[in-house]
């Protein structure tokens, strides 16, 4: 047994070749673990799994309308304050904290069609069927007095939206043309118009407060200067433009609701082509709202959801659903950056958390600490496949989840369909067009 070992394991020197043994590296230092990316690793998938178990978005739901949900606008001082406007002409105000109504106003007759607060949150603005445009006061009525508007004006067609300057008494309508308003006159102080349809929404620019873009019933998106009597510019789409909203902190970045299902984000100095497509919805986009950092913003589709884009990406990272909230007309994200609010035509008005496993509440320092670090490793490992399997798993409806898987089919057999056709072409007689380019028709300065 001995000589066989001593066969196998004995090597015999060769003088002319010399044997290397390579050291293994090894850090001493206590603080260098030599498992640390492991470590993290499991950390981070652990955090991720913990994230969805805890995703609970909803909150509560304010119920008290008769009517469907047309419209909101949030109070500018005051985060707990909302207000709402109904197909039945009814405008309620509610308190967020107490999650209940404190006001009801039978402001007009047929649909509230929009309402914006003033800049200093003492009143605010309601258009609607009956031809009127109306100024309330935000506090309730003193005992005994009457609930009537300060300033009614008549006009002579009907107004479809309304939004209120950032910093002076002036606000603009829209409907056959785009009209802007002095507080103190019954007359607007001008008229904008460039095209022949209705428009339907309008909205100032937060930072640069003299530009304001309107969205027309002709695909037309087109933008004002409040300094010139002419429109600047306008954008023709595929398709329609529901509504429009401007990013708070890039006062040239404004994203459209469309609808062809998607989402457009355009720089206002290049209209050639959006900066982004934001592609996910499965039917017409009818509202969009930004958050106060500009980083992220809201939408509301008619396909009953609710979904939230970051602005560099054409995916939503969340979607919010219920069984029973129907058509999503109106989305508003509260100034405090933590809330969603939406509106649908079953008369509900949902209140959602902006980040779906957000811990509410005081947080002890510790929780702090260890919620920032699961954050950092989220963000590091985030590419991993399995890591992100599970942070971009959602539940879907049926309805949504067999609509998204035929546009898939559909897409797949477009661009089959192009290939084949390029294919049998002459060479260069069909160019590559980029997705962002396809649904532009023109742009007219």
């Amino acid at each position: 047994l001995n000589s066989a070992y001593l066969e196998l394991h004995y090597v015999p020197w060769v003088s002319n070749v010399c044997i290397t043994l390579t050291a293994v590296p090894r850090n001493y230092d206590p603080a260098l673990h030599p498992f640390e990316v492991p470590r993290e690793y499991t950390r981070a998938l652990n955090a991720t799994k913990l994230e969805r178990v805890f995703a609970k978005p909803f909150l509560s739901s304010l119920d008290g309308h008769r009517d469907g949900v047309n419209c909101m606008a949030k109070h500018p001082k005051s985060l707990s304050t909302v207000l709402s406007g109904a197909c039945d002409g009814e405008v309620k105000i509610w308190n967020l904290t107490k999650r209940q109504c404190i006001r009801t106003i039978q402001a007009h007759e047929g649909f509230v069609r929009g309402m914006c607060a003033r800049f200093c949150g003492t009143s605010f603005f309601t258009v609607g069927d009956d031809k009127t445009v109306k100024q309330w006061k935000m506090e309730s009525p003193e005992y005994g007095e009457e609930e009537e508007p300060v300033h009614t004006i008549l006009g002579k067609t009907v107004y479809t939206g309304i939004d209120h300057h950032w910093k002076e008494a002036v606000f603009a309508t829209c409907g056959h043309q785009v009209d802007i308003w002095d507080e103190q006159r019954t007359s607007p102080m001008c008229s904008l118009t460039w095209g022949f349809d209705s428009i339907s929404s309008v909205k100032f620019n937060p930072i640069e407060t003299y530009l304001l873009g309107s969205c027309a019933s002709d695909r037309n998106i087109v933008l004002y200067d409040m300094r010139k009597s002419t429109p600047l510019k306008k954008v023709i789409l595929n398709m329609r433009t529901n509504t429009l909203c401007w990013n708070p902190m890039e006062a040239f970045v404004f994203t459209a609701a469309n609808e062809d299902y998607n989402l457009y984000t355009f720089d206002m100095r290049f209209l050639e082509s959006p900066v982004t497509v934001h592609m996910d919805h499965v039917s017409a986009v009818l509202d969009v709202d930004y958050s106060p950092t500009g980083k992220e913003f809201v939408s509301a589709s008619f396909d009953k959801s609710v979904r939230i884009f970051p602005v560099d990406k054409g995916h939503s990272r969340e979607v919010y659903h219920t069984k029973r909230m129907q058509h999503v007309i109106t989305v508003k994200w509260t100034s405090d950056n933590k809330y969603i609010l939406c509106g649908s035509d079953e008369m509900n008005i949902r209140l959602w958390k902006a980040n779906a496993s957000e811990k509410l509440g005081v947080l002890a320092p510790r929780e702090k600490a260890a919620m920032n670090y699961n954050q950092k490793l989220k963000e590091k490992f985030q590419y991993h496949p399995q890591i992100r399997r599970i942070a971009q798993h959602r539940h879907l409806p049926k309805s949504i989840f067999c609509q998204i898987k035929e546009q898939r089919i559909m897409r797949e057999a477009r661009r089959r369909k192009e290939l084949n056709r390029r294919k049998h072409s002459k060479p260069g007689s069909m160019p590559f067009v980029s997705e962002r380019k396809k649904h532009i028709v023109a742009v007219v300065k």
